[in-house]
């Protein structure tokens, strides 16, 4: 279960339940991953997913979460709200 006070945010992936967490390491690797004025599109949101979900102690690879029945909206927001979470003081 994904403790909000830690800055952790679930996603629910068919019926397996993700934990995401920005660290400094996925921090690092999402900056990385996103050059400016670069758009975001679904294989790169899956890339931030993968990267976040390993914050979170989630051991999932890119191609498990391309299979998997994902809802690009729900991961969107969930990447967005995981973020948000990461900024607050």
């Amino acid at each position: 279960m994904a403790n909000r006070q830690r800055g952790e945010v679930e996603l629910v992936i068919g019926e397996r339940t993700l934990t995401l967490c920005l660290t400094l390491g996925a921090l690092a690797e999402i900056e990385a991953l996103c050059p400016p004025g670069e758009a975001l599109g679904a294989g790169r949101l899956l890339q931030i997913v993968e990267v976040l979900a390993r914050g979170g102690g989630e051991v999932i690879s890119l191609d498990e979460l391309k299979a998997a029945p994902i809802d690009i909206g729900d991961a969107a927001a969930a990447v967005a709200d995981c973020l948000d979470l990461g900024s607050a003081p």
